[in-house]
């Protein structure tokens, strides 16, 4: 005290009489006497600890007694006592812990949910002519709103420039009219968004996973190969695909018999466990007059034969779709033109004018010219010495040097030159020998690659296996429900 009293007296006069003035000020604020009641002045005894509990803006003093101390007043221990903490009192600690009990937290902004907004959604469907700037006007949007939305961030907001008739999009405008979100389905599967976060637009595309589960169907031709596919529950799409994997092996207009029968195993596509479609074949086995053809699809999107041989051959049997054959391949036929007779070196495929005719297989035009036998006429240079003469076009579709691959369109069906009726003369040559386009031994296109066969045996093997075992299942079937029946 005597070191402090002579740090007090060797201050300036005037601060020495600013803290004198505030310690005066102080011992008179200790002195003053609580606005308790009386009683509860006179209840305050000297030597025992008071807790400090706040009620409004006071504070009430309860006794505690540390001889027998109960479960109610265990609390207390983590609060000061006042005979040991009066400097935290004097720095107003005590009170703010008070404070923090009477007034609940101020909550965190950040932490509260945003607002939900409402949006008022309407359909509008794409017609003949519209662009996205046409329908926004028609919508009452600027064109300014246009601009943002068909240039939103992210590559996705191009694919709003090729709207197709009968396309739907779903638009959506929040309280103030502006433009909220666009909808647009681009396929089943496929969905464009554009929203508005902030000021900006911004694009996105969901795509929804495929499922994709196997499915069988089982077919026996009583009149013609289209009925009995339709009959079996394959869709239009399914019975062209399935002819044009045997395509190669069997002439769908000539060779069917009724008796014939097919399998075939597919798969069919959900999209969150709704049906929305078939996909690709991946087995199917065809019996045409007792011969068995199998195919299986590999991933390359090709079909193979069991053994890995291509079924696309080099060349098509008819390069065109024909009604009927009007005159086969003969050593001697009479003329209906030239009234004599001569041989018939090529297959005459009778077709209504104006049907395409494709390239048999790859190849470079060596002639597209016209001449008063021929007519309108495509030759067609291919290798391994083999050429194909396509005669009496309508008009033709390529040019002399123009390179062509199979299934290319080269010319039309027609009756120009020295033919009765629309129809295509078709001729294969070998080494310039002429064969029957139906009967010749057609190239194979190119087998599995080495690297990939025994991939491909192991997913061979699997096709074939749920093909028979579909094909089983569907026979012990038909035995079950004709044993019933005999039995009733």
């Amino acid at each position: 005290m005597k070191k402090i009293l002579e740090v007090f007296s060797q201050l300036p006069l005037k601060h020495r009489i600013v803290i004198g003035f505030f310690s005066l000020l102080f011992l008179v604020f200790l002195l003053m006497p609580s606005n308790n009641s009386q009683d509860d002045v006179t209840d305050l005894a000297v030597g025992k600890r008071y807790e400090v509990k706040s009620l409004g803006n006071s504070i009430e003093h309860s006794a505690i007694d540390d001889s027998n101390p109960s479960p109610s007043n265990s609390k207390v221990k983590d609060l000061p006592s006042l005979a040991s903490d009066n400097d935290a009192i004097e720095r107003g600690t005590l009170v703010s812990e008070a404070t923090k009990t009477i007034n609940p937290p101020t909550p965190n902004m950040a932490d509260e949910e945003p607002p939900v907004v409402e949006l008022n959604w309407q359909t509008v469907k794409v017609r003949s002519g519209d662009s996205l700037a046409r329908i926004f006007k028609r919508l009452g949007f600027s064109a300014q709103t246009t601009y943002a939305v068909s240039t939103a961030k992210g590559e996705d907001s191009k694919l709003l420039k090729k709207l197709n008739v009968g396309d739907e999009l779903r638009i959506a405008t929040n309280d103030t009219k502006q433009l909220a979100a666009l909808e647009y389905p681009l396929s089943k599967t496929d969905t464009l968004y554009i929203n508005l976060i902030g000021d900006t637009y911004q694009s996105s595309k969901e795509v929804k996973a495929v499922e994709i589960r196997e499915a069988f169907s089982h077919g026996e031709i009583s009149s013609s190969f289209w009925n009995a596919g339709v009959g079996a529950g394959l869709t239009d799409a399914q019975v062209i695909n399935f002819a044009n994997v045997f395509g190669w092996d069997i002439d769908f207009a000539q060779d069917i018999r009724a008796g014939d029968s097919f399998n075939v195993v597919y798969e069919q596509q959900y999209i969150d466990g709704e049906y929305i479609g078939t996909g690709n074949i991946l087995a199917a086995e065809f019996v045409n007059q007792g011969e068995v053809f199998q195919a299986v699809r590999f991933s390359d999107n090709e079909y193979y034969t069991p053994d890995g041989k291509s079924m696309r051959k080099a060349f098509l049997r008819a390069p065109v779709n024909f009604k009927y054959i009007s005159s086969s391949f003969k050593p001697r036929r009479f003329h209906p033109v030239q009234k004599r007779w001569k041989a018939h070196r090529g297959i005459d495929y009778a077709a209504k004018t104006g049907t395409p005719v494709v390239a048999a297989g790859n190849g470079k035009v060596t002639h597209a010219a016209y001449n008063k036998y021929n007519g309108h006429y495509v030759f067609i240079q291919h290798g391994n010495g083999i050429v194909t003469k396509y005669l009496h076009f309508s008009k033709r579709a390529v040019k002399k040097g123009q390179r062509v691959k199979q299934g290319e369109v080269i010319g039309y069906v027609g009756a120009t030159g020295l033919a009765a009726g629309p129809h295509l003369h078709y001729e294969f040559l070998l080494n310039g020998v002429h064969r029957n386009p139906r009967t010749v031994k057609l190239p194979d296109a190119q087998p599995i690659a080495k690297k990939y066969k025994a991939e491909f045996q192991r997913i061979s093997a699997l096709r074939l296996q749920a093909l028979a075992g579909a094909r089983n299942a569907l026979k012990s079937t038909q035995k079950t429900t004709g044993i019933a029946s005999n039995n009733e």
